[in-house]
């Protein structure tokens, strides 16, 4: 399943000391978790017993309880393919030591001991406990079989499935166990915890689990014990999440008085491969672990994951809202730099009534406005050609009123006509040369009208059309300064909305632009004077591309992942036949159009995602395509 797997986080009813009890609930547990193809399943910590057993972990009933129950357990798990960590107290040479046990199959595979045991305020562990810090090397006699003991043990079942164990505290302290796990090839940190409720305790635990796992660059599995536990001083609530790289992908209910499991599906594959691209992953410190092998854990049939068909666009309104206000500060402080520092006072923009160069002018009118800059020297030029329609020749004009900025308007017909004339050209074939003449000439004209005004040209093309090579070499691919190069097109329709919200002197013009089809507007217009020549109806729909290239640059997902991830996310409005068919175009196109990128001018990087040859991507422009197409061609 493309390096998903299944985790789940439980968090089963409890009694205290009252061990079969505690270990009926982790069986039922467990069953449910490998009925739902989980691989392995995560609960609290000191589960087998409870957590709140004070100095009754001194007893020997007790203890020898623990070993009949894991005994139990072993017994009930000879056919569970799921592996379960569970919480146990465990002597080991005169000492006893708060332990994970990892079991599969009626094994117990390894035993992991907490590191960190806390003596503050409501918790006195280290009454009971001894430290596993330095527990290396080592075996242990657990339910009448010798296992590895440590803190320096892995459990893998591939080059993705790799997991580690901290034991709650272990999180808390200021170089987690959990980060060497990590850096020694862990894609996946488990955390058996017992985290009593006080105010506010949920949000800081929350943000731990989220920023660890992003620290990690892992997914991160936690659950900490329920309110059976004993309430003599405090209470316990029974928190379980799963989050990856920063994100939390489920969290279940606290205070529940029944037992409860959750269940995520985390890529295990997308952050192995993050690690090699996007950190300084390499150069942390690596100790040596010793590996434990898993046999197979079971695989999910069916992904049940949410898989954002617009990974560059943030669902969520209120934090949308951010993102564009924080895009166009980035965009402000970028080109303001730029201009202080060739001392010029113009930019000059070629406007379309189109959405890039839209805000590629409201980015230049906010940087004015931060440098206390007069709007006038903003000179905008629209460039009517044959395919120029009336309705963005006029929103171009009234969107340049609005803001106040000069307005330039420069026919380009002529000029085409006879640059036609001059390299033999018919004007009545439309093809690529009669296109690439006026993307040319209008560039020629935005540069000579810089030169004379002693200004620069701001770039308007986008993330999108340079993944794509959806310009014109030394056209419009070319600027002084490309503003919105690192924005993709599925992100520029929010922030020209979210500005329509936020200026209503040009709201309706920008609501208009809005809806206006996304064109270059190089083939003649209808007869009803409207846009004959639809960009996506010619390279496909801009949000399948910007899916596609997040995805393969993100992750370095394969042409079959990103097949698969695009029929989840866009199920309900493409088949899989369209999907394919702009994949295969993308692929293609991103690959024969390297050169474009490779000489592409300065403009600010943006998002996790860019393309700038000194920068983020570094690319042949060479390479071939063709294991990519073989590999697509052969899904069925």
């Amino acid at each position: 399943m493309f390096g998903f797997y299944r985790v789940a986080a439980a968090v089963p009813k409890v009694r205290v000391t009252d061990v079969s009890f505690n270990i009926e609930h982790i069986i039922d547990l467990w069953k449910i978790a490998a009925k739902n193809q989980s691989a392995v399943i995560l609960f609290p910590e000191l589960s087998v017993s409870s957590y709140s057993c004070a100095d009754l972990f001194y007893q020997e009933t007790l203890h020898s309880a623990v070993d009949v129950g894991l005994s139990k357990l072993l017994d009930e798990s000879i056919h569970l393919d799921t592996v379960a960590i569970v919480g146990a107290p465990l002597w080991h040479k005169n000492r006893l030591y708060n332990c994970a046990v990892v079991i599969q199959k009626g094994q117990i595979l390894g035993v992991v001991p907490k590191i960190f045991v806390p003596e503050h305020k409501e918790y006195y562990e280290k009454r009971w406990f001894s430290s596993g810090k330095d527990v290396k090397n080592e075996m242990i006699e657990v339910a009448g079989q010798s296992v590895p003991f440590g803190v320096d043990l892995l459990f893998k079942r591939n080059s993705e499935l790799i997991f580690g164990i901290e034991v709650c505290e272990d999180l808390w302290s200021v170089v987690p166990p959990s980060s060497y796990q990590a850096l020694a090839g862990a894609t996946l940190l488990f955390n058996l915890s017992a985290s009593d409720e006080i105010v506010g305790k949920s949000d800081y635990r929350k943000s731990l689990v989220s920023s660890q796992s992003a620290r990690c660059m892992a997914a991160y599995v936690y659950a900490s014990c329920g309110v059976g536990e004993s309430t003599t001083d405090v209470v316990f609530g029974g928190d379980a999440m799963i989050a990856e790289n920063g994100s939390l992908l489920e969290q279940g209910e606290r205070f529940l008085d029944e037992s409860q499991i959750i269940f995520a599906d985390v890529d295990l594959a997308r952050l192995k491969m993050m690690r090699i691209s996007e950190s300084s992953f390499s150069d942390g410190e690596c100790r040596e672990f010793r590996i434990v092998n898993l046999s197979d854990v079971p695989q999910i049939v069916q992904l049940n994951r949410f898989i954002d068909p617009h990974p560059f666009v943030p669902s969520d309104k209120k934090v949308r809202t951010k993102r564009c206000k924080e895009i166009f500060s980035i965009q402000a402080a970028a080109l303001a730099k730029r201009l202080e520092h060739i001392g010029s006072e113009v930019c000059v923009i070629g406007i379309s009534g189109g959405l890039d160069s839209t805000l590629a002018l409201l980015a230049t009118y906010k940087t004015y406005e931060i440098l206390k800059k007069d709007p006038k020297d903003i000179v905008c030029v629209t460039m009517p050609g044959f395919g120029t329609t009336g309705r963005t020749f006029e929103n171009a004009r009234r969107l340049c009123e609005g803001l106040g900025v000069t307005l330039k308007t420069v026919d380009i017909t002529n000029a085409c006509l006879d640059h036609f004339k001059v390299i033999g050209h018919d004007p009545n074939e439309h093809t690529i040369v009669y296109e690439n003449v006026q993307a040319r000439e209008r560039t020629q004209i935005l540069m000579d009208l810089a030169n004379k005004l002693n200004g620069i040209v701001i770039g308007t093309g986008d993330l999108s059309e340079s993944a794509l090579g959806w310009s014109t070499y030394n056209g419009d691919h070319m600027s002084m300064y490309a503003i919105n190069v690192g924005i993709p097109k599925t992100l520029i329709r929010y922030l020209v909305e979210w500005a329509a919200d936020t200026h209503p002197d040009i709201s309706e013009v920008l609501q208009d632009i809005l809806a206006t089809p996304v064109s270059p507007e190089l083939l003649p217009s209808q007869d009803d004077d409207t846009i004959s020549q639809k960009t996506e109806e010619v390279v496909g729909p801009y949000e399948l591309h910007d899916f596609f290239l997040y995805h393969m640059i993100k992750s370095g997902a394969t042409p079959k992942k990103i097949l698969f991830l695009a029929k989840v996310a866009f199920k309900q409005k493409y088949d899989d036949e369209t999907i394919k068919k702009w994949l295969k175009l993308f692929l293609w196109r991103f690959f024969s159009q390297q050169f474009k990128r490779s000489c592409m001018p300065d403009g600010p990087k943006v998002g996790t995602i860019a393309l700038s040859p000194r920068g983020d991507w570094r690319m042949p422009s060479d390479a071939v395509v063709s294991e990519w197409i073989k590999e697509l061609e052969r899904v069925e």
